[in-house]
């Protein structure tokens, strides 16, 4: 693994040694041009949060994208560059992507057979059908940016990967091996505060969640599969998964500390058009560790089940619906499992999530509003987001993020006194 504090070196490095192969005299390469943006976002909490700072996001954001094809190879390299006066670190953390730099992608794509490309590298990764929702994707996710308004595109944290996808006449395979686990960049406290269920606490930056995570090269790793082909206008995927919940579901009863439990994941979607629209579902199999039915410190093996539907409302106007639920698999084990006093969470936690997206201004105005509802927790999640384009290369966008919920340990409720307005201008170039 590499050191937390050789993170910079890595990304000066990266951009060195293409800048020095792309330059090459038998080549006949240029160097290396750069594109990306520059941005500035400000963000405050609309709630008093004694365990947070009033600033919710402050940070001038420089990303510098390049890519350079050779005649077999194709080398990919995105950076960004921070300064974050919220959590006023700086020394650069690879995993977590805190500090001054945050290297997004560095990887190199070839293919070596006409069926076959091969991505290998630090890599953004996604599959599935869902809005905002996932049950077969389990790359890493990055939870902070999502809650405290950083642009959608940072919802997806980096991966270590090798990524093969494989073409034939009956069907498509990706396949992915990630030799050292990659968590989440999970809720901890350090940036939003939550609620720490086995202490029956808030706990913010002045008490952060320490993490007991897998790092063995080789032996913590993380297999993703995807069997993929499309029927006409419909697509039909199945997914399996080998590795570790992506956020922390389990702790330590002795340390506090919290663990992730080890995971298998069994998947399918189907999505295709649908009077007028566009239809999909997704199913999930999650088994955790043997032991978790019958421990309280662990996560059980749950079912889970996505379906949604989207299409154009009126002109300029979509709007879509999904339905979510997660059931919990040896229900029974889990009750008997718990102390008195504990939290009982229901078998089935089921949300329902709508969106709006409306465009104005010959499609210069967007203007998005976006809800996650959980009938069973009675607890929500409103997003509303509104970008206008000044030039080509200019934006401004306004946000708001509003947690609200009936009761204080509730999955979205928890996060309540971390509701946000904020504000940026990006410049791309």
């Amino acid at each position: 693994m590499l050191p937390k504090n050789n993170v910079f070196l890595l990304a000066v490095l990266s951009v060195h040694f293409s800048s020095v192969i792309a330059s090459d005299s038998n080549m006949n390469k240029e160097i290396l041009e750069f594109n990306g943006f520059l941005e500035t976002r400000v963000g405050v909490r609309i709630m008093d949060d004694a365990r947070q700072k009033n600033t919710s996001i402050g940070e001038v954001r420089l990303q510098l994208e390049a890519e350079q094809e050779f005649d077999e190879v194709t080398l990919n390299i995105v950076t960004d560059f921070v300064y974050d006066s919220v959590l006023d670190v700086y020394s650069p953390d690879l995993e977590s992507g805190e500090g001054v730099v945050d290297l997004r992608q560095a990887n190199i794509v070839m293919s070596p057979v006409d069926f076959m490309d091969i991505k290998l590298g630090r890599q953004l990764l996604t599959w599935g059908t869902g809005d905002l929702l996932f049950i077969n994707d389990m790359f890493a996710k990055d939870w902070n940016s999502f809650l405290i308004g950083r642009d959608v595109e940072y919802l997806k944290a980096p991966t270590d990967a090798i990524k093969v996808s494989m073409f034939f006449n009956m069907f498509n395979v990706d396949i992915v091996y990630t030799p050292v686990f990659g968590s989440d960049r999970f809720i901890d406290g350090n940036r939003i505060t939550f609620f720490d269920r086995m202490n029956n606490t808030f706990r913010g930056r002045d008490q952060p969640l320490s993490v007991d995570k897998p790092v063995d090269a080789f032996d913590d790793d993380e297999l993703s599969l995807r069997l993929y082909r499309s029927f006409g206008a419909n697509e039909v995927a199945l997914y399996y998964y080998h590795g570790f919940w992506k956020s922390p579901a389990g702790v330590n009863p002795l340390s506090g500390n919290g663990l992730f439990p080890a995971l298998e994941v069994y998947g399918a979607s189907i999505r295709g058009t649908v009077a007028g629209g566009i239809g999909y579902a997704e199913v999930g199999l999650y088994e955790s560790d043997d032991s978790a039915a019958s421990n309280p410190f662990s996560r059980n093996s749950e079912r889970r089940l996505l379906m949604g539907y989207e299409r154009e409302l009126a002109s300029e106007l979509t709007g879509s619906l999904q339905y979510y639920v997660e059931n919990k698999q040896d229900y029974d084990d889990y009750i008997n499992s718990l102390s008195v006093g504990s939290i009982v969470d229901d078998k089935n936690r089921q949300v329902f999530t709508v969106r709006l997206t409306k465009l104005m201004l010959q499609q210069e105005l967007n203007v998005s509003l976006f809800n996650f509802y959980s009938t069973t927790d009675k607890d929500g999640f409103a997003r509303i987001v509104t970008s206008y384009k000044l030039s080509d290369d200019l934006k401004v966008e306004a946000g708001l993020n509003y947690f609200y919920g009936k009761y204080q340990y509730t999955l979205y409720a928890q996060f309540e006194d971390s509701s946000n307005i904020y504000a940026a201008i990006r410049y791309d170039f």
